[in-house]
């Protein structure tokens, strides 16, 4: 059954429209950067800071950056882990994910099962959410063994998103990739959107307003950003991104 914060999602996206979370990679960040990160993006306006990375291995220095991040902010923290080592007993809930696309069972089944029994030991709020990788999939690619789906094969993603909606995955992450060049084509999301009802999320090589306002106008929920928040200044940026994605208010989730 979804839990407060899943429910607390919705219902803002129910309310304005796309919404926006911020992603901090926990590799190689001090906590006290982090926790500063996270308090000015929800100054801007961001529903939710995820926090996770395809390299993490430090559960230790991630828990420490959870707990800053913690307490910082008053939104929600939840963990966006790329391994079993993703899991921290100091959020709010989890994106307990399968990447849906990678060659290897471990990234879809088995890191999940290795997980579980630690989630439900710290009472995380696991969302249940299918993972895709498209384009060139950058980091999470790579250490996933994600045969990324191309960009002009949009019925590819659009058939894997079915499928998640099938085996009852109520998230949907469409994946770019950490530092890629690229975000996920409009024509990726739009086809996605068509035939899976439940939240899609859109991530990775999104650094603009126009980029953002784009991918939400083609069926986007929820609009993920986290190289951006590496810059200085960023926050210009990231407060007309929540801003200009709140388009299409009052549509259903997952409409």
């Amino acid at each position: 059954m979804p839990g407060s914060i899943e429910k607390r999602l919705k219902k803002e996206i129910s309310e304005k429209g796309a919404i926006c979370l911020a992603l901090i990679d926990s590799e190689d960040i001090p906590k006290d950067r982090a926790a500063t990160i996270a308090k000015k993006a929800e100054e801007c306006g961001v529903s939710g800071i995820l926090v996770g990375g395809s390299t993490a291995v430090d559960q230790l220095e991630l828990d420490a950056i959870v707990s800053a991040v913690k307490k910082a902010v008053t939104s929600p923290v939840i963990l966006f882990p790329g391994n079993i080592t993703g899991v921290s007993p100091s959020a709010d809930a989890i994106f307990f994910s399968s990447l849906l696309n990678s060659e290897n069972p471990y990234f879809i089944t088995g890191a999940q099962a290795l997980g579980a029994l630690a989630v439900k030991k710290y009472g995380l709020e696991a969302i249940p959410m299918g993972y895709l990788i498209v384009g060139e999939g950058g980091a999470t690619g790579f250490v996933g063994r994600a045969r990324g789906i191309p960009q002009n094969k949009p019925n590819l993603a659009a058939m894997y998103a079915l499928a998640a909606q099938y085996l009852g995955l109520r998230f949907l992450y469409l994946e770019a990739g950490s530092g890629v060049t690229s975000h996920v084509a409009s024509q990726v999301v739009e086809a996605v959107r068509r035939s899976y009802q439940g939240v899609l999320i859109v991530g990775g090589g999104i650094r603009s307003v126009e980029e953002a306002v784009s991918i939400s106008k083609s069926g986007a929920d929820i609009i993920v950003v986290g190289t951006l928040l590496e810059s200085e200044g960023f926050e210009e940026v990231l407060k007309k991104i929540v801003e200009g994605i709140r388009i299409t208010k009052g549509r259903p989730v997952g409409a």
